[in-house]
């Protein structure tokens, strides 16, 4: 569960996903899709309720369940006043990751000539990019993205899509454009009022 003041956004959710799945979580605006990513992603801490990542329960093993987990808000998250590049050194840094795998990071995504350019200069589907590069540059067990379609042209979604169908990975997917997603996901899991829709 998790409420906001005497709202749940997620009330009695009961969803397990398993090692290699790929999950699409649909329904509409204010379902509580968000939320329940933001949760597995330790950006926000469930009211009540069991929750686990990688076997981590959740928050009090946070700090053990966050190198698992690859996110991609809605929004970029990344830093403005910084490059492409210095925004993926500083990921690299809290995370360990050598810093030898950021320029191929930035190559994955298409961003490798624009690595020193300030990430306020970017437009959305490029914040997007960097966002995706930033979310896999330590190669988390579990990739969480919320609307990653949104901004990206065609180029854009065809490196998505690339992302997407490497293996070894269990990926979780809110979107309001499941026919994209056509061929990679194993499973979708419509919610509705913070509940897993019958």
């Amino acid at each position: 569960m998790r409420r906001f003041g005497e709202r749940a956004a997620l009330d009695g959710l009961d969803l397990r996903v398993g090692e290699g799945e790929f999950v699409l979580v649909t329904g509409p605006n204010g379902a509580g899709k968000t939320t329940l990513l933001r949760v597995l992603a330790t950006v926000l801490r469930p009211s009540a309720g069991d929750v686990r990542v990688g076997g981590h329960e959740l928050p009090r093993a946070a700090h053990r369940a966050r190198p698992l987990v690859g996110y991609v808000a809605h929004g970029p998250l990344t830093y403005p006043g910084l490059t492409a590049r210095e925004n993926l050194e500083l990921y690299a840094a809290l995370y360990g990751v050598p810093d030898g795998l950021v320029g191929r990071a930035l190559d994955r995504v298409g961003l490798d000539a624009r690595g020193g350019d300030l990430v306020a200069e970017f437009s959305r589907g490029m914040a997007q990019r960097l966002a995706l590069a930033r979310a896999c540059l330590h190669a988390p067990a579990l990739l969480l993205l919320d609307e990653p379609t949104a901004g990206l042209d065609a180029d854009g979604r065809d490196l998505l899509r690339e992302v997407l169908a490497e293996p070894g990975r269990t990926v979780i997917v809110s979107t309001h454009e499941p026919g994209w997603f056509a061929g990679l996901a194993t499973t979708e899991v419509p919610i509705r009022d913070g509940r897993v829709a019958a």
